[in-house]
């Protein structure tokens, strides 16, 4: 009987989103399943290579330096190119820039090649999440954006585990095998894909004409401004989790193994969780979803002051965990919802400027931090980064707008698109 109902809310959770937005998916989860350099760059440089690990911290932020600098790019292009021709550009430059780093060999080449790679990898999110917002009916959105993230971490898992074994081997073969499956999303974007961009202008108030839509536009968006500062604050959260959780716990005496035990958490929940989760919080006031994740992720962490044995560090990582399967898609949505529809590539890019950003600065933050007062500094200051997130999405978030109703410009999932029940 648990069977059958099991059965019966994944049909419920994938059923009803049209054809284009699973071609997306697939392209995501392809995409993510090559992600092998990321995982395995800085072992790359230090022992295949011989490189220093303060040469490879600095190709890791060359590589952070060019997704800040396509985030807003990328927005600028989704709006005034499109969005197929973003993804396509995004994509097929990736392909040829990880290849490209799998040949060359010396430091500089290495560190520039390592830029642009980082610049083209970014710049396809504000395209498919403007994709994903005009294909993907208001009522479905945050069930489309949470199983796109789903896809991702599923991805990421799956192509982490790998990337181990395809390093024993060769690490050409890594980077060969991460450029040839980045192309294929490329293709599946070419074949499968056609433009969603709506065309003219909008009829509502907050629907002005894409000439009418400009960066300004959205620096000047105050209520748009303050999500995009307080997803910086959660961003800077989240990111310790990859750089202050290894610090604080070799500081401790725990090696990485323990450290790969602890975080594998994250992954496994949010493999396990996202899709449940969000059929409980679908529909439920993104207010108050917004306001209770950005407090687990503060005191999730806080929490880590107290841990002394892996297994309380890894009972720590389920609260942010599941924080984070909460704040993902409701804040992606948020952004949607304050987003002109001829704007969405635009404001999807500097959300993702934020994002950006945190990961540059949160590895800085937690080292400042643990050097000059100790790891339990760090872990109080993300309790009052999540309670200030907090605050902030609850003064932020009164009175929002309606989401918007399907205009005749964005395409509606025929009936014969949608993913039968």
């Amino acid at each position: 009987m648990s069977f059958v109902r099991a059965r019966r809310a994944v049909r419920e959770s994938v059923s009803g989103l049209p054809r284009a937005f699973w071609w997306l998916w697939i392209s995501t989860l392809v995409n993510r399943l090559g992600g092998f350099v990321a995982t395995f760059m800085a072992l790359y440089l230090t022992l295949d290579r011989g490189y220093s690990a303060s040469y490879a911290g600095l190709v890791a932020a060359l590589h952070g330096l060019g997704g800040v600098l396509s985030s807003l790019g990328a927005g600028v292009m989704t709006d005034r190119l499109g969005r197929r021709p973003t993804l396509l550009v995004a994509q097929a430059s990736t392909a040829v820039s990880v290849a490209l780093l799998g040949f060359v060999r010396d430091p500089v080449a290495i560190a520039a090649v390592a830029f642009l790679v980082g610049m083209a990898s970014n710049a396809s999110r504000p395209a498919v999440q403007a994709m994903m917002a005009d294909i993907v009916r208001p009522e479905d959105r945050i069930r489309a954006f949470s199983l796109n993230y789903w896809a991702i971490n599923l991805g990421f898992a799956v192509s982490s585990m790998a990337a181990g074994f395809i390093a024993e081997y060769s690490y050409l073969a890594g980077f060969l095998i991460e450029a040839g499956m980045t192309m294929v999303c490329a293709i599946v974007v070419f074949v499968k894909l056609p433009e969603s961009r709506p065309q003219g202008r909008g009829t509502g108030a907050g629907d002005a004409g894409s000439a009418a839509v400009s960066l300004g536009t959205v620096l000047r968006d105050g209520r748009f401004m303050g999500v995009v500062t307080l997803s910086f604050l959660i961003a800077l959260i989240f990111q310790q989790g990859m750089v202050g959780l290894p610090v604080a716990m070799g500081e401790a005496g725990f090696s990485a193994a323990d450290y790969g035990m602890a975080i594998a958490v994250n992954g496994v929940l949010i493999v396990v969780l996202q899709i449940p989760v969000t059929r409980f919080i679908e529909h439920r006031d993104p207010r108050r979803l917004l306001v209770v994740s950005s407090l687990l992720a503060g005191y999730g962490f806080g929490l880590t002051a107290f841990a002394g044995s892996v297994g309380v560090f890894a009972l720590t990582v389920c609260v942010w965990t599941l924080a984070e399967i909460v704040n993902a898609p409701t804040q992606t949505g948020l952004v949607v919802r304050l987003s002109p529809v001829h704007g969405r590539g635009r404001y999807q890019g500097m959300y993702t400027l934020s994002w950006s950003v945190a990961s540059l600065v949160a590895p800085l933050m937690s080292g400042i931090v643990i050097d000059r007062y100790g790891a339990d500094w760090l872990w109080a200051l993300c309790a009052v980064v999540g309670t200030v997130a907090g605050v902030g999405y609850a003064a932020l978030m009164r009175r929002l707008p309606a989401e918007e109703p399907r205009t005749p410009e964005a395409p509606a999932p025929a009936a014969s698109e949608a993913t039968p029940a």
